[in-house]
């Protein structure tokens, strides 16, 4: 059996290291030989090269997290710090081109700017205390569509836009406070007044309906009812098995126990 030198068994297995590679899960390769770019990606797998005329160059796919703190403009001219959150991911079959054209720091050279422009141009049409409220939700949304339009030609998918922490001028953020709580004591104002006009309300339709029946009582006691209601009584009166005494003048009878007459 033929045996081989030491050496060139060394050299045959640094060879075979150093000629392929693997392209992990949420990557893809760029394969570059002699200075030029291949169109095609290396997929997630082992890949082989040569290493004397080929790199494969890696770059993640997957949902990458940019933290960025920067002052935004706003509408009053004030400058608002704040700390961002910038989701995005790089297109897989464009990848090629991006390490082209651009670079593997594409960050710096491209996204970072476009969100530093995309940021100032949106927040620039809001005031101050809108960040700081509910219109945050809407100002995060405009930055990542005005990113998506700049980036999206070029590889790049912006995921959303994050406006984690807003520090406002201390005068400025005080005089928000101030306003929150007098719109709240506007409103717990508004509620006790509109509770005590639905009392009032109810007090004037009690009032009305005692009145009303009371109307309607009136409007039935006829000279004739009251007359018939007393001979009814009269009859009552005579049917009772008591003993009692009975004084009338014919139309309203008075009742007298015994121990009344005595």
């Amino acid at each position: 059996m033929k045996t081989y030198h030491p050496l060139y068994i060394g050299l045959f297995v640094l060879l075979l290291t150093t000629s392929c590679t693997i392209v992990r899960q949420g990557e893809v390769g760029a394969r570059r030989t002699l200075g030029k770019i291949h169109p095609q990606i290396a997929v997630p797998g082992v890949v082989g090269f040569n290493p004397f005329t080929t790199a494969i160059i890696k770059v993640p796919t997957r949902t990458i997290n940019i933290e960025v703190r920067m002052p935004l403009p706003s509408k009053e001219g004030l400058t608002i710090q704040s700390d961002v959150s910038i989701l995005y991911r790089v297109e897989g079959r464009q990848v090629p081109r991006i390490v082209e054209t651009i670079g593997r720091n594409y960050e710096e050279v491209v996204i970072l700017p476009v969100f530093r422009s995309a940021a100032a141009d949106i927040t620039a049409s809001y005031y101050a205390k809108d960040m700081h409220t509910g219109q945050r939700a809407a100002i995060e949304k405009s930055i990542c569509e005005l990113m998506t339009s700049r980036l999206l030609d070029r590889g790049f998918t912006i995921e959303s836009v994050l406006l984690k922490s807003i520090v406002l001028p201390p005068g400025l953020s005080q005089a928000i406070e101030e306003k929150l709580e007098a719109e709240q004591d506007a409103q717990r104002m508004e509620f006790v007044l509109a509770k005590q006009r639905q009392e009032a309300q109810r007090q004037i339709i009690e009032a009305e309906g005692i009145r009303d029946a009371q109307k309607i009582i009136n409007e039935g006691l006829t000279p004739m009812l009251i007359q018939f209601k007393s001979i009814e009584a009269f009859n009552r009166l005579s049917a009772s098995p008591n003993s009692k005494v009975i004084v009338t003048n014919g139309q309203t009878p008075m009742l007298l126990s015994p121990q009344q007459l005595d």
